[in-house]
Order: C-alpha cells, then structure tokens, then sequence
C-alpha cells in the first residue's frame, strides 16, 4: 500500500469563529500562532470551520434567532473570498490547512479551496450523509467521537475502512471547558488497542493554563493533538477553552517534555551512570580462605559482601564449578581475570529462551491455556539455538492440526517439506520472511501463505515473530530436510519436547 499522510504528532489549532468576522483578526491569529509553532519547531494545521448559513440555517431562524449558536454563526460570517484570504494567510505561514464542514456543500468548498485535511466535528460524527461526502472528497480525514459510545466509534471505524479514507480518530470530550473528572484520558490507551494502525489523538478542551492533561494523554499514546485557539484584545475576551499564544506555547513544551520523559518503547542500554549506581549497590564474591590456582571453586569456599570492586564477580554471577586460575587470598576478591567460568549449560540456554517466548507471546497478548506441548526446535544443536531453531507450541493435533510457532530475533528454521501434511501460516505477530519453492516473501501481521506437501520451505525473522500454523495432521517422521545432516539425526537429538513449557522436565539450572 502507497504510503498516505502521516497524522502523527501534527497539532491542530482550531480557529472556529475566534476571527469574530474579521479578517485582519483572522490574519492577527494565524501570525501569532505560526510564530510559537515555527519558533518551537513543530507541525500544525490552522483549522477553519464551514457552513453554508443560508442553507445550514432555517429561513425562520435567518434573522432574529434566539440561539446562541446560531447568533454566534451568523454575528461572526465570512465570505469565500475572506475565508481565502486568510488560507492564503496560512500557507504563506508555514502551516496546513484544515477546515470542519457541518453541511455537504461545505466539503465542496473545502476540496476546490484545496485544504490540505478535512475535520469532523463530534456533533457530525453520525451524520452518515456528510461523512459520505467527506470521505469521498480524497482528503485525509480527523474525526472526533466526543459523545460517541464505543459500538459508534466502530461503526464511524469500519465507515471510513470501507471507503479506503486516511483517517485518524480523536478522543473528545465535548463539556467546554472540560472538568478533570471528565477527562477519561484512559480511552486514548483503549482505542489505541481497539483500532491497530489507526491514529488517535485527542481534541482538548480543558482549561488552557493546565498543562498537566496532555502530558498523560502523550504517557496514554496519543499522537495527534487539537486546542482552539485564539488571541484576546481590549474588546475581545477568549472563551475559557481557548489559548491564547503563550498558552500554546506552554503547551507545546508540555507535550515536548512529556516525550523526552517517556523515551523508547525500546529498552535502551545501560547508561554508565546507572551502571556505576547500581554497581555500588551490589554484593561482590570474595574467598573465604586460600584458594590454590587450578581449584574448582564451590559455594562453601566463598562468600557475599559488599563493596563490590571493579572486575570483580558479582554475587549474581555466581555458579559452582568456576575455576581459580591465580591463587586467591582469604578475604581476596573474586576478579573476572583470575577465573575460567563454565558456559552456559545447554539446557540453561533453552531456559533462557522460554523467558523471552513468554514475553513475545504477552507483548502480543496471545494466551495459552494449560494443556499444550512445546518443542524446542534445535537443528545444529542446542548451543546454535538462537541462531537456527524455533518454538513449536502444539495446541491440537488431530485430523486437523493447530500450533503457534514462534521464533526469537535472528531465528532461522532449515529448507524443509512434508510428504503427507499440508499447512497454513498466518502472522500474528513481528515479521516473517519466507522462502517457498523459491519465492521469498515478508509477511506481517494477518497475512497467510500457504505450503503443499512436497514443497520446500524455510523461514526465519529479524524481529522476533509469532505466527499460526494450521495444518492437516502432522506426524513426527514427515519432515526431510534439504540438509541431509538433520535427516540423519535421531529426533530427539534435533528437538526438545516437554509438556507445557517443562519446568520440571528442563532441570537442575538456576532460573526455572
């Protein structure tokens, strides 16, 4: 799919009817506006609002209506060609352009005017005419769901999908100015899980000197952010939910700060400061008594305490069987370079593995019930597991077949077919590359591929993957091997099989 426009961290300010009808207010708003976004360095729309009041208006309500909207609708009109000179305004800034229709006509305008995003206001969220009309306008699309329940919010999802929109979604409460109590900033996280590849962002009304809000809307993933938005005078007064230019500004940094707190989703590596703290902190091994050189070291002969000294083993590196290549003098700190330290054993390296399978299968939310079978796939042996091999979770195996493979980052599975099965892989989870009867190919989450019987296969992943594979019955002597090596061991010599994860069947290693 054609990459479309990215929603992410783009700041909508909307200037409604804050122009007040005027066009040189207008021009004064988007000028104070460009210069806190541009000195900031940040990516934001200016957003317009659209109606054709002579149509959007009853004729009875034209002239002399008590509704304050429509007072302030129509108090606050502007012509197509003031409208236009303040877009020009706009771009001249620096700045997209976004414009909320409330009437069908509206979006015609919007396309010939040539904006660059469409906005739906959560009061048009249902309005099933006009959303038609906007999504068939070929313009990326925001919509806020403020007063929307969670079927709605599907129903105004699957809408847009249908119609092939680019569209993000924007959390909204719609109480102007917004009490905290009503925030529900925890829908920002829950929509985010709901609606995968989505944007969601959140249209604020809250107070406009508490920044606090948009720092927790950022920690609960939001990516596309909107205020109204406006500048105060001797005559004209703001709203109390819109911000004047300084208010943005100290919201901006809000949202700035709250990014540089968050950091990576990664887990970054230890900085030299916290590796210093921490290592102050930690118990050292020391001998208790004269230790000859060649001596094969066990706990009795040791001990734990603090300081722990550069070099030194720590007491968590400890296991039995280290060896004293220098002697050691009691009370003598255990340094690294004095020792020869066993690998790790085998069965610890599976060990090992089982903790991180586990933490894939939870970043991916896939939960397993207590009766299965797990093989540890280890084609070259269990000490080159984490460069070929894979763990085969065995749901069903009946006339039809389920398992949930998952490999690590940098797993490979060998060229390999089936004689009698035939099997179905589907992604759901990390990244799969395959290679069937020749053709490679790279699959994501919910893509499938097929392999006949008969057909060569291998696959393996860069980042770690999780993926179904269904299948016709599957029997323990039907897989050959393009490398005919595998095909001379015995099986158990090429693979684990345990019950469950077999805590009680991998023992005797620290960690189980």
């Amino acid at each position: 799919m054609e990459a479309g426009f990215d929603f992410r961290e783009l700041f909508i300010l909307d200037l409604a009817n804050n122009h007040q009808g005027s066009v040189e207010h207008g021009r004064t708003i988007i000028r104070s506006m460009a210069d806190v976004v541009n000195k900031h360095g940040a990516r934001a729309a200016l957003k317009f609002q659209f109606r054709q009041l002579d149509t959007f208006i009853h004729p009875d309500h034209q002239e002399g209506s008590d509704l304050k909207y429509i007072q302030r609708f129509v108090s606050t009109r502007l012509e197509r060609k003031q409208f236009q000179e303040l877009l020009d305004e706009v771009w001249a800034r620096g700045l997209l352009a976004m414009c909320t229709p409330f009437d069908e006509e509206s979006v015609g305008v919007i396309v010939d005017m040539g904006f660059d995003l469409i906005k739906v206001g959560s009061c048009s969220a249902e309005d099933w005419p006009l959303l038609e009309e906007v999504a068939s306008a070929g313009k990326p699309v925001v919509v806020s769901a403020g007063g929307l329940g969670i079927d709605e919010i599907d129903s105004v999802v699957s809408f847009l999908q249908h119609r092939a929109a680019e569209f993000a979604i924007m959390h909204c409460v719609s109480i102007y100015p917004t009490p905290d109590e009503c925030l529900n900033l925890s829908q920002l996280r829950a929509l985010k899980e709901r609606y995968p590849g989505v944007t969601i962002g959140w249209s604020t009304h809250e107070s406009p000197d508490d920044t606090s809000p948009v720092q927790i809307a950022v920690a609960q993933g939001a990516e596309l952010f909107e205020r109204h938005v406006g500048v105060a005078t001797g005559e004209i007064q703001l709203n109390a939910y819109s911000s004047t230019p300084d208010q943005v500004k100290a919201w901006l940094e809000a949202h700035a700060r709250a990014r540089l707190m968050l950091g990576s989703v990664e887990r970054p590596p230890v900085s030299a400061a916290e590796r210093s703290a921490l290592d102050d902190l930690q118990r050292g091994v020391y001998a208790r008594g004269a230790i000859r050189p060649g001596t094969a070291l066990a706990r009795s002969q040791v001990y734990f305490a603090m300081p722990f000294v550069p070099g030194q083993l720590n007491s968590g590196s400890w296991k039995n069987g280290i060896v004293a290549k220098a002697g050691l003098l009691p009370n003598g700190p255990l340094l690294r370079a004095d020792l020869e330290i066993p690998e790790e054993a085998e069965l610890q390296l599976l060990k090992t593995a089982i903790h991180q399978v586990k933490a894939l299968l939870n970043e991916a939310r896939i939960r397993l019930g207590p009766d299965f079978k797990v093989e540890y796939s280890h084609h070259y042996g269990i000490e080159s597991f984490r460069k070929t091999g894979a763990v085969i979770i065995e749901c069903i195996n009946r006339e039809y077949c389920k398992k949930l493979v998952v490999q690590l980052p940098g797993q490979r599975h060998p060229s390999h077919y089936h004689a009698r099965k035939e099997e179905t892989f589907q992604v759901l989870h990390g990244v799969l590359h395959s290679e069937i009867d020749g053709i490679q190919r790279q699959l994501g989450p919910g893509e499938t591929v097929l392999v006949q019987p008969g057909v060569w296969h291998s696959f393996w992943t860069e980042t770690g993957v999780i993926f179904e594979e269904v299948s016709t019955t599957h029997y323990n002597d039907d897989s050959f091997y393009a490398d005919k090596r595998i095909n001379k061991l015995e099986r158990h010599e090429r693979k684990t099989v345990v019950d469950h994860w077999g805590r009680f069947q991998l023992r005797g290693q620290p960690g189980s």
